[in-house]
């Protein structure tokens, strides 16, 4: 009797460790997929440095495949769905692409909000773990933070509020085509890798993009003026997402899981948000070797400005209250948010 229950004990102990050597030597490969080129700073700075870094971590265990350039099909507003369903284990897009769908996140995108990307996405990234839970409770965020301050790229000289009036611009999301709305302009939404062929063609007179996207974009090269906006905090920004297939990350051994959550979050944040910050410069210089124009607006109509689309923003809280959530809360947390992360 003793013999067999040692030989049993000594099988049960085989056959845990066969299971945990199975276990530690799964292996994952994520199909990562987003909607820019492989010259954009996003995929060559940050995309694929991260990858790599994961892969390295793991050593070779997880494996990240990345589709540039929608190269897997389907349109960037697709993006959001196909990681959600599965078509792809890994997205980096805009939730505001699908206008309405992710009303919480979009308090970042409202009117001057914004400070430096650095600190407006580690604001964020903080935020979203108070408020953007439900939001995103079908996906697995691993980071979100924002562009650097947008500018107003344009054929026309803008100098003021009153020469928006009725030119058409390009708008990535909802609060941003309020905002141009509310100053005289008409808003034309669609996602940036449409822009150059819309400036080309005329169908948009110009565009709102931060620096560093206008350079791979050629922008710069389909506009002569560029407006952009002083002070303490900049016109707009646009919040970005990179996430996981749900399912995929919770399926993955615990410390595959963990070198993930190594590479997530605010550290991460923080990070990606100084490479925006950074490749500014670069946009911008491009823009004055041309010859372009680059307008500030002074203060007198920044505030003019501020005025006006002060409506923008109670129409937003208005909004959130109706959906049974506190907007004025909300939006002064994540205003708080951006002021920590600032000083």
């Amino acid at each position: 009797m003793r013999d067999k229950i040692l030989f049993l004990v000594i099988k049960l102990v085989v056959i845990f460790l066969i299971s945990s050597t199975q276990a530690y030597s799964q292996e994952i490969t994520i199909k990562l997929h987003h909607f820019l080129g492989t010259n954009s700073t996003t995929h060559k700075l940050f995309i694929v440095p991260w990858a790599k870094k994961i892969e390295e971590e793991s050593n070779g265990r997880i494996k990240i495949n990345i589709f540039h350039s929608m190269q897997l099909g389907g349109k960037p507003q697709q993006l959001i769905d196909q990681v959600r369903e599965g078509f792809v284990e890994a997205v980096w897009t805009l939730p505001g692409y699908t206008p309405g769908r992710f009303p919480i996140v979009s308090v970042f995108e409202l009117p001057f909000m914004i400070t430096s990307a650095e600190a407006t996405s580690q604001a964020v990234q903080e935020f979203s773990y108070k408020h953007l839970k439900e939001e995103f409770n079908d996906i697995h965020p691993i980071v979100f933070h924002v562009h650097a301050r947008g500018v107003i790229h344009s054929k026309k000289a803008i100098r003021s509020i009153e020469d928006l009036k009725g030119l058409s611009i390009r708008a990535p999301t909802k609060p941003i085509g309020d905002t141009i709305k509310e100053l005289g302009g008409l808003p034309i939404f669609m996602p940036v890798p449409q822009v150059p062929e819309s400036l080309s063609r005329g169908v948009v007179n110009g565009a709102v993009i931060p620096w560093e996207v206008s350079l791979p974009l050629k922008v710069h090269e389909l506009t002569n003026n560029h407006a952009e906006i002083g002070g303490d905090k900049g016109l707009y920004t646009a919040v970005f997402l990179l996430a996981m297939h749900k399912p995929t990350y919770e399926k993955m051994p615990s410390d595959l899981k963990k070198i993930i959550d190594n590479n997530s979050g605010i550290k991460l944040a923080k990070e990606v948000g100084k490479l925006w910050d950074d490749a500014e410069e670069i946009g911008r210089k491009a823009a004055l070797k041309r010859g372009n124009k680059i307008i500030e607006f002074d203060l007198n109509t920044v505030k003019k400005i501020k005025k006006t689309t002060k409506k923008i923003i109670n129409k937003w809280i208005l909004n959130i209250d109706n959906k049974n959530s506190n907007g004025r809360q909300i939006f002064e947390d994540a205003s708080k948010l951006v002021e920590k992360y600032s000083e």
